[in-house]
């Protein structure tokens, strides 16, 4: 297992923004069975990601383990197929340059 400490903070230095919290930064902690780090060099070498890979993966494996945590859910059951799908394309790799959107 792996243990990560996420954080969040507001980089917005617009000070005209409507604020909607009064946090100044969200953290948390959570386990993972993969190696997101190791996992998000990987999707950065896919052709169709490009600058969004860490926060695409670091999302998808927060969001992928808690489905799998609570699977049973009736919400979380109608994903299940979904991200089977979504994460077995990932495995495949890089699709051809043809294949791009």
């Amino acid at each position: 297992m792996h243990h990560y400490r996420i954080t969040v903070e507001p980089m917005d230095t617009d000070s005209s923004a409507p604020t909607t919290t009064t946090a100044s930064a969200l953290q948390f902690e959570v386990t993972n069975h993969d190696d997101v780090l190791a996992l998000v060099e990987r999707i950065r070498q896919r052709t169709d990601i490009g600058a969004d890979a860490a926060a695409f993966t670091v999302g998808l494996k927060l969001f992928s383990e808690v489905i799998l945590k609570h699977r049973k859910l009736p919400l979380f059951q109608e994903f299940m197929p979904h991200l089977g799908g979504l994460i077995k394309k990932l495995k495949g790799g890089s699709p051809a340059p043809n294949q791009l959107a």
